[in-house]
């Protein structure tokens, strides 16, 4: 994947999100604290809001170009979305949700099957049940297994575990480790977790009010510093 970021002015409530920045690898994180501009970043590149500038390009095909009045609408983008609320259809079934874009898409389209992403998420089961009858849990999975049946060309997930308690964080992260290797779709996905980045992602983009203040390998910016906060922690070796 080679997504360019360039020229990038968003205005918010009490900053701007200003980004000039390329993202290569296939599972980006992109961390901050809340308000920091993650999510509104995500909705530039998914063309859901409209920059006062910005150049974006996914792959050589570009989405928007502000100064050349380019603008490609969201269901032309081939982008999934997994915002933190799932966003998900409460009078439809589970089936009926995941099917909801993978039937616009024609069959030799279809790269990923609806029985490979209901055996990897293990939704196999939920399918005949309704939205409101699915934990926190099963709801994420089916989120992004309606966003993957899409066919995306790029996956963004926003915060995907916001709101699990602990247990039910620790259950789901192999889901979307599965999701990453199986379906080799490169991955932008926002938290304010650094531990979440450790296990997931290649590559973290860091922002703070809008503006990125450190780009690089995970290992090198959050590995290190969470050893050295292990070892300050942990008691003294008894002298023998």
């Amino acid at each position: 994947m080679n997504l360019r970021l360039r020229r990038i002015h968003l205005p918010l409530s009490a900053f701007a999100l200003e980004l000039d920045l390329s993202i290569t690898c296939r599972a980006t994180g992109i961390f901050g604290a809340s308000g920091a501009g993650k999510t509104s970043l995500l909705d530039l590149v998914a063309g859901l809001r409209r920059p006062e500038s910005a150049y974006i390009e996914l792959d050589g095909e570009i989405f928007t170009d502000t100064e050349r009045r380019i603008a490609v609408p969201p269901h032309r983008r081939r982008i999934g979305y997994v915002p933190q609320d799932g966003a998900l259809f409460p009078h439809l079934t589970v089936r009926e949700n995941l099917r909801y874009g993978f039937d616009l898409i024609p069959v030799d389209g279809r790269r990923i099957s609806f029985e490979q992403v209901t055996r990897v998420l293990e939704i196999e089961a939920l399918l005949d049940r309704r939205i409101d009858f699915l934990s926190g849990g099963e709801k994420r999975r089916v989120a992004c297994g309606r966003a993957l049946l899409a066919q995306p060309r790029l996956l963004l997930l926003d915060e995907p575990l916001a709101g699990l308690d602990g247990g039910l964080k620790s259950r789901f992260m192999p889901y979307l480790l599965r999701l990453r290797d199986e379906f080799e779709i490169p991955i932008l996905y926002v938290t304010h977790e650094a531990g979440e980045l450790v296990e997931l992602c290649e590559e973290v983009v860091i922002i703070d009010r809008g503006r990125c203040i450190a780009q690089g390998a995970v290992a090198d910016l959050f590995v290190e510093r969470m050893e050295r906060r292990h070892e300050l922690r942990s008691p003294a070796k008894p002298e023998l």
